[in-house]
């Protein structure tokens, strides 16, 4: 994973509006949502929400399809699953030992 491609995610989530966002959108998993739920969810007017959705868009952290007059919004689990594991990759200087209930855990998150 290219360290430009880290940096733009966790700058993404580096802001309490899009973290608020992405969190909403882990928590309805599958079904996505569309802009205007997550304005009307997470408490800011649409043009924030629609500015915040771009930057999370761009740094690949969410995808978007539309459909019909709305555009709803998913988070791209790949995208996360390989932020955390190049964050882990040479955790604690490569003594796995210390570093594996912390594997482990990343092992056990379930899928959506």
């Amino acid at each position: 994973m290219e360290t430009s491609v880290v940096i733009a995610a966790l700058s993404a989530l580096a802001h309490p509006g899009r973290l608020a966002i992405y969190r909403l959108l882990v928590a309805v998993g599958g079904v996505g949502s569309a802009a205007g739920e997550i304005a009307n969810s997470v408490g800011a007017p649409a043009n924030t929400t629609s500015t915040n959705l771009g930057i999370l868009q761009t740094a690949g952290l969410i995808t978007s399809r539309r459909e019909g007059r709305h555009v709803r919004y998913w988070t791209d689990h790949e995208a996360m699953r390989n932020l955390l594991g190049y964050l882990i990759e040479d955790c604690c200087g490569g003594r796995p030992e210390i570093c594996a209930p912390l594997i482990g855990a990343r092992a056990r998150v379930p899928v959506c």
